[in-house]
């Protein structure tokens, strides 16, 4: 094992290049929010003096979507070069990268959010909430005078599709807002950040190396990618991944926890789905592993586990709803029904016709879905057991965990760039790994289909850079996912077939990713 720090010399400039490429990225990334309202900064309205804060001179659209693309660009090589040095033994101190990575994220809090405008959304469902209205039955175009409830660019005719979590949060940062778009952001891009900074303790917390805590610096801490969408761009799945990631937390760290820890650990699962759905499926990790032990090794205790990973996210869920109303369900089901621009689905879509076959579409996601986890389940690296030794409960867990999540990103008819978020919250939790650079592809493509993220027409966009809504995102990306997916399923394949017959994951294959 090489000490920290230290590594041949080209290990150690490939990983200094690779920091070099991720400072580049956050450069790019932070320098498009300072220079204020842009193609992809949408104007905040308020009293200028209120934070956020950023300047007002008007970049131009060439600019700016050309420090996002240099930044996409250096934040992916970056990381690909550190995982690389990495694998060749290069080790560098992870302490130092979670603090930049951490003052990273305090920076753009500060500053308006950029690539999107889902936070006027946030806003404008808080400010219903907080002025009596139900953001479940109301629409933005119902509230045309309201400068907060009125202000979004796009969903105008869209009730709330988040959890009672995120409008109780919505609403918490209107009501400080008190009337003022910046302001109600602003407190939205704190909430975010401190929920990004308790994943990022908690990941590091919950490592148990110093290789391992270098890798959840790498994954999520000072990932640019990350920080850029979750962070930069003030999107509410942070919120989600927080008590996600908790819940593996809470219910690791023993032999055999207890139901107690089941508890606690569905609880946290209740709230993530409370505030995104697709938050639920990291409770299928400890799901499985109770259940394993139940069948196969007749521990009958873990039924009491099982049945109390359930009650608890099933009454959290439950009860948030409840308070909420059934109907705060319905846009749930509405969104289950669509399908994005830069997923392989879109051309399925265009193929099938648009709309009209998309029963087809998800029923087709779910098939995929399943073989998918199937396959991940199986390569996915597990913690550092030596052969021999029987897998330990926090590795299966986790490993089934990530499972679930990666399987939904990759199959999901409807994705955006900062969905992945979760992925790289759950791989962070796990040793090296080639899936790793799947899901580096995967969110590379992926933010180069949003440049930007805002709706063509509410934009003033040059002529000759509509390609990127034309061409780009309906076309280049789809292909390309579809490319990244059949590279998974090879390299799934390729790694089953050399696995031996317990069915159990090659450690090899773990170590002799990067």
């Amino acid at each position: 094992m090489t000490r920290l720090g230290t590594g041949g010399p080209g290990r150690i400039g490939l990983g200094r290049i690779g920091l070099g490429g991720i400072g580049l990225s956050l450069a790019c990334f932070l320098t498009t929010a300072l220079l204020g309202p842009s193609v992809f900064q949408p104007a905040l309205g308020g009293p200028p003096a209120e934070p956020p804060y950023s300047l007002d001179v008007d970049p131009s659209p060439y600019l700016v979507i050309g420090l996002v693309v240099a930044g996409v660009v250096a934040g992916a090589a970056g990381l690909g070069m550190c995982f690389v040095a990495v694998r060749r033994g290069w080790r560098v101190g992870a302490r130092p990268l979670v603090i930049a990575g951490l003052l990273a994220a305090v920076a753009f809090m500060a500053m308006p959010p950029v690539g999107s405008t889902d936070h006027l959304n946030y806003a404008s469902y808080g400010r219903m909430a907080a002025t009596g209205h139900d953001p479940y039955a109301t629409r933005a175009v119902d509230l045309p005078k309201d400068p907060v409830a009125g202000a979004p660019e796009e969903w105008r005719t869209t009730p709330s599709v988040y959890g009672p979590i995120a409008t109780g949060e919505q609403a918490f940062a209107a009501w400080v807002g008190s009337g003022s778009v910046r302001l109600t952001v602003f407190v939205l891009s704190v909430v975010n950040t401190l929920a990004f900074a308790i994943t990022a303790l908690i990941l590091y917390r919950t490592s148990k190396t110093e290789e391992r805590r270098l890798r959840t610096a790498l994954l999520w801490t000072c990932n640019p990618l990350v920080l850029f969408h979750l962070v930069s761009g003030a999107h509410n799945d942070v919120l989600a991944i927080a008590p996600m990631v908790a819940a593996l937390a809470v219910f690791s760290g023993q032999a055999r926890p207890g139901w107690v820890r089941a508890l606690g650990a569905g609880m946290l699962a209740g709230a993530g789905a409370a505030i995104k759905v697709p938050a639920a499926l990291v409770g299928g990790g400890p799901a499985w592993t109770l259940l394993r032990e139940a069948w196969t090794e007749r521990r009958w205790r873990s039924i009491g586990g099982l049945a109390a990973l359930f009650g608890g996210a099933a009454a959290v869920t439950a009860i948030s709803y409840a308070l909420a109303g059934p109907h705060a369900l319905d846009q749930v089901r509405e969104a289950s029904d669509m399908v994005s621009f830069a997923t392989p689905w879109h051309l399925v879509d265009e193929f099938l016709g648009r709309g009209s076959q998309r029963t087809i579409i998800k029923t087709g996601a779910v098939l995929v879905g399943l073989a998918l986890f199937a396959m991940l389940v199986r390569v996915l690296p597990t913690d550092d057991t030596k052969p021999g030794e029987p897998l330990s409960r926090d590795a299966e867990n986790r490993r089934v965990a990530a499972a679930f999540v990666l399987a939904w990103l990759l199959a999901a008819p409807y994705a955006l760039p900062w969905y992945d978020g979760f992925g790289w919250a759950v791989l962070a939790l796990l040793p090296w790994t080639r899936v790793d650079w799947i899901l580096l592809a995967h969110t590379t493509a992926l933010s180069l289909a949003y440049l930007p993220a805002r709706a063509p027409a509410r934009i003033k966009l040059p002529d000759d850079l509509s390609w990127l809504f034309t061409v780009v995102r309906p076309t280049v990306v789809p292909w390309t996912l579809l490319a990244i997916l059949t590279a998974l399923v090879v390299q799934s394949l390729r790694s089953t077939s050399r696995s031996p017959a317990t069915g159990r994951p090659r450690r090899a294959s773990a170590e002799s990713t990067g």
